[in-house]
């Protein structure tokens, strides 16, 4: 009973470290937990005297908790029960698929991240591929926005840098919660994306209950008056032209409204348009239907950066031209529903889309290389001077204008804008210059008609 007993030197140790270990969760970290919980805290207060549209609690909410929330709510467990039932399926296995679901789609919200990183980056890289400039803005109407309403930007989708720009423009008035598709679920872009508050989405699941747990958290969102982004195309446009709006995510928001209880949606009409769309010949080939690996795509992407580092490197880099965004006067979902909330469900949510994509064609900012387009395009078979492509610019410029659209005039100089955009055109060779002239070039013509339809919604 009183004998020695000899324990190694490395058992005392581990046993050392865990006793320190211990110690340290229980009386050191909860202190510092604190210190930090503090600080944030502290610094979403500043931010939200500062933004427009202010930080929800619902998006700081710990992303555990969120989950929990969303995968043991009342209608996601209702949604269970039928799948079970449906599918004849036990119970026990349909809800780890709604919690692996929920895991899925809630995000993981920094706000340290998004203004202290994030927007830095977004900035960086709108600046150094683009000329960025900010097109129509309603000032008056957007101050006027009821600041317990939630707002929803509603955007055309023309390139993948649309993510980038809007953050970046939008930056001043709050964070942004988008809805990414499945191109983005790979290491590393899957963390980067998620802390910055988007959620990921299967765009072509047809699996009912995912789509119900998805309904739920934005419609969560959406009642706790999170600030969020959408693009109704569904995916980049192939052809450079507006298409019809897919009015899944906003049916999820406008599910279930009571304008006498439920928090107003402010739908914010957003237009983008650039002078060069980095994906522009990859959107073409696929509208042709030639299908390309993703090997081949991100062995494509890796050239592309390679050429253009080379470019600055040497001092020959040029930027891709302008790229504009315009924001139009919010819709009140409240106000529509006065004259439309008359329709069945699906007809009034169709109205609004309708509605919705119109303001944001509307709003749609003319750049140099769309204008410019517009007029080789009518005019393939004839060489033009500059002389001549100036009064054709002009008079397609007045007709738009006209129609109430807004186009970007670099320097207020109609004639430098026109300059742009040849150039542009010249240095993709999608135009030649010969003699003093200039014509189109025969291969090009499709990439000639992507960027002219661009404005072809216009008049």
């Amino acid at each position: 009973m009183f004998e020695t007993i000899e324990i190694p030197v490395w058992t005392v140790w581990l046993a050392g470290a865990l006793a320190l270990i211990g110690l340290l969760d229980r009386i050191l970290m909860p202190t510092v937990r604190w210190y930090f919980r503090r600080r944030m805290n502290k610094a979403i207060k500043i931010l939200n005297e500062r933004l427009q549209l202010k930080i929800q609690p619902f998006k700081l909410t710990k992303r555990r908790v969120m989950i929990d929330r969303l995968a043991y709510d009342p209608q996601v467990i209702e949604a269970i029960v039928e799948h079970a039932q449906t599918e004849q399926i036990p119970y026990p296995v349909v809800e780890q698929m709604a919690h692996r679901y929920a895991r899925e789609i809630v995000p993981s919200f920094s706000a340290t991240w998004y203004f202290s990183i994030a927007i830095k980056i977004a900035r960086w890289l709108s600046r150094s591929l683009y000329r960025v400039r900010l097109g129509y803005v309603d000032e008056t109407a957007l101050k006027d926005v009821d600041p317990d309403a939630t707002v929803v930007f509603v955007m055309n989708h023309r390139s993948n840098m649309d993510y980038i720009l809007v953050t970046y423009l939008a930056a001043s008035r709050s964070a942004l919660s988008y809805a990414v598709g499945e191109w983005a679920r790979v290491w590393p872009l899957k963390q980067l994306i998620s802390s910055l508050g988007a959620y990921f989405i299967r765009r072509k699941s047809r699996n009912q209950l995912y789509r119900r747990v998805l309904a739920r958290y934005v419609q969560m969102a959406t009642e706790a008056g999170v600030a969020q982004a959408v693009f109704p195309e569904g995916g980049l446009s192939r052809d450079g032209k507006l298409k019809p709006p897919k009015l899944g995510l906003i049916s999820y928001m406008v599910a279930g409204f009571d304008p006498q209880t439920s928090r107003d949606i402010c739908f914010v009409p957003v237009g983008l348009n650039y002078d060069r769309v980095l994906e522009d010949r990859v959107l073409l080939a696929s509208e042709k239907g030639v299908r390309t690996s993703g090997l081949v795509k991100f062995r494509a992407f890796l050239l592309f950066v390679g050429r253009q580092m080379r470019l600055r490197v040497t001092g020959k880099f040029y930027r891709f031209g302008y790229a504009s965004v315009s924001f139009g006067a919010p819709i009140s979902f409240k106000e529509f529903l006065k004259t439309h909330g008359h329709r069945k469900q699906d007809a009034m949510t169709k109205a609004l889309g309708k509605e919705l994509m119109t303001k944001v064609g509307a709003v749609i900012p003319i750049l140099p290389v769309s204008l410019v387009a517009r007029v080789f395009l009518t005019n393939q078979k004839t060489s033009l001077s500059s002389e001549d492509i100036v009064k054709k610019c002009n008079i397609v410029l007045q007709r738009l204008l006209a129609n109430g659209a807004y186009m970007h005039i670099p320097h207020k100089n109609f004639e430098y804008a026109v300059e742009v955009g040849l150039r542009m055109l010249l240095l993709r060779k999608i135009i030649l210059l010969n003699d003093g002239k200039y014509s189109v070039q025969p291969d090009e013509a499709e990439l000639l008609s992507y960027y002219s339809n661009a404005i072809a919604h216009l008049g």
